[in-house]
């Protein structure tokens, strides 16, 4: 790849919807990119305090923070992983899809085409990019890299009807202060339970932030439990303590 486009992959690799590494912004991935030290993203997970602090701009504190942040990242869900390692046509959304039909990097890059046109909405254009991504031996390399540096490349698949909030379906309304509404969904989704958009029969529960739309109107009528933020917030923490 040329260095322009080797850049941004890093960019994009440590980016808030990828690795979400803090501190490793845009100006810090060009100053170790020009600097020789940062080649690929995974060279990321190899820096060393030293390298850091030889950097213009970069004291003791911040050096402390980068590595802190960088070393927190390999814990990343491997959906956030596939979506860093930029594969051409695969945004969050479609990464969050691949994961949830194979449980590692392996098995992905392992999957024939047939394999991934079963699931919705991966057509034979993005299928093609999965698989020239993973035939290149440049990305082969980067993967094992971040194997060796001990960046979680598989995730443990748990029966959905074992987790503590299974059958249980959610919907949110208002805005929620402490946890936005994605990252509240997606704790849900990941207990087991359902995030739904409407207020149905079906609904267990609704959580009710500032400014509630008519669901919460609806949701009386229809005798859902209501909760506050604090009180989904209370149950989501006491559900993922039973999760681990």
């Amino acid at each position: 790849a040329c260095p322009a486009q080797a850049l941004e992959k890093i960019k994009h690799f440590a980016s808030r919807g990828a690795m979400d590494m803090e501190g490793v912004g845009e100006k810090l991935c060009q100053a170790l990119f020009e600097a020789g030290m940062v080649k690929d993203a995974a060279d990321l997970y190899y820096l060393t305090r030293e390298q850091l602090l030889s950097l213009e701009r970069m004291a003791d504190k911040s050096t402390t923070n980068v590595l802190k942040s960088i070393e927190a990242s390999k814990e990343r869900p491997l959906a956030r992983v596939v979506f860093a390692l930029g594969i051409p046509q695969i945004g969050s959304e479609t990464a969050d899809l691949l994961v949830e039909h194979f449980s590692s990097i392996d098995e992905l890059a392992q999957a024939p085409m047939e394999k991934l046109l079963e699931i919705p909405s991966i057509g034979p254009k993005i299928a093609d990019s999965i698989l020239a991504f993973f035939r290149q031996k440049e990305n082969q390399r980067i993967i094992e890299k971040l194997r060796q540096a001990g960046v979680k490349l598989e995730e443990k698949k748990t029966k959905a009807k074992d987790l503590p909030l299974a059958g249980l379906e959610f919907v949110i309304t208002g805005r929620l202060d402490v946890s936005p509404r994605p990252e509240a969904e997606v704790r849900i989704k990941a207990l087991g339970g359902k995030a739904g958009s409407d207020v149905t029969r079906k609904t267990n529960y609704l959580v009710v932030g500032t400014d509630p739309g008519s669901k919460l109107a609806r949701a009386q009528s229809l005798g859902t439990t209501i909760l506050s933020e604090e009180e989904f917030l209370k149950m989501l923490k006491e559900a993922e303590g039973k999760s681990k």
